[in-house]
């Protein structure tokens, strides 16, 4: 772990908002914007728009984005009728992705076409490595049949090469309340998850597993915390370790409109207490991202993405 790549969307009414960005770091809390602040990549299929990246890097040595295949840009007025249920229920059954072997040169995009007629939206993707099962867990959020296209829920999908798939599971679901924004984390051989909930409370919450698919039980730390911020407008949860090895959390702003939103950083000295703190102070961006994730890059790759053009 010897620098970070940030990868990320921004919030605008323009179609260039919703495309791919890079940022990179050596400490993981002072960024620089790449090419200049503009996207790296551009979707030119399936909305034409792309939000909640997620990076991963395989055993192969490719790297790996996926995307949630939606632009509110270009659609939320027409297509979806200016309706968030019309995007949650009619939105695209597929996800983005791109493939790269050198973070620089990606591959033409192709879509992944998980959902079917029982899938409303597939949306704000995140990839899991299960080491033990010698492949990846691809997650996300959904609307689906299987309770009248009602509370979203996370389903997951298994592969050993982000090529072939295998038929969507559920992962969780609140019977209380929507739940969308997955991030899970294996540390110390448990499993952590973060998941924005709409109700009882609207927050960002923190579960601890022994398994993947559980059962998991709340960190009550972690609700205190985020009791203190007095706003429920947080989502897209993405955590990574820092060099000290403490955790730092994310978490996407979006309680204003225009400047001032995006990210906002949270520190924790062991992911296990729930205790992060936000921490602003200790970090500088050069604007506010949006909902993406963190990649721990080596100095040669951070050298090689910060010259891009």
């Amino acid at each position: 772990m010897e620098a970070y790549l940030f990868v990320h969307f921004k919030e605008k009414e323009s179609p260039d908002g919703e495309q791919v960005y890079f940022a990179v770091s050596t400490d993981g809390m002072h960024w620089e914007k790449v090419n200049r602040g503009e996207p790296v990549l551009w979707s030119e299929i399936g909305e034409r728009g792309v939000r909640d990246h997620t990076i991963a890097r395989l055993a192969d040595g490719r790297f790996v984005i996926v995307s949630t295949d939606l632009s509110l840009a270009r659609n939320f007025r027409t297509k979806y009728e200016g309706s968030w249920d019309n995007v949650a229920r009619y939105g695209s059954r597929c996800l983005s992705l791109w493939e790269s072997e050198d973070l620089i040169r990606w591959s033409e995009q192709r879509l992944i076409e998980l959902g079917d007629e029982n899938f409303g939206c597939l949306w704000a993707p995140d990839i899991l490595r299960d080491e033990g099962a010698g492949d990846y867990v691809l997650h996300w959020s959904s609307r689906h049949a299987s309770n009248d296209f009602g509370n979203m829920a996370i389903y997951f999908a298994r592969t050993k090469d982000f090529r072939r798939f295998s038929e969507p599971q559920l992962l969780c679901r609140k019977d209380d309340s929507s739940i969308i924004d997955s991030a899970i984390y294996r540390e110390d051989g448990k499993y952590y998850r973060f998941l924005k909930k709409y109700r009882n409370p609207e927050a960002i919450i923190l579960e601890k597993g022994a398994t993947l698919r559980g059962p998991y039980e709340r960190i009550e730390a972690f609700d205190e915390e985020m009791a203190k911020l007095g706003s429920s407008a947080y989502e897209a949860p993405t955590a990574f370790k820092l060099k000290d090895g403490r955790w730092c959390l994310m978490l996407d702003f979006f309680g204003v409109k225009g400047e001032g939103q995006g990210y906002v950083p949270f520190i924790a000295d062991e992911i296990d207490s729930g205790r992060f703190i936000r921490s602003d102070d200790s970090f500088s961006f050069p604007y506010r991202f949006k909902h993406g994730t963190v990649l721990s890059i080596t100095l040669e790759e951070y050298e090689r993405v910060k010259q891009w053009k």
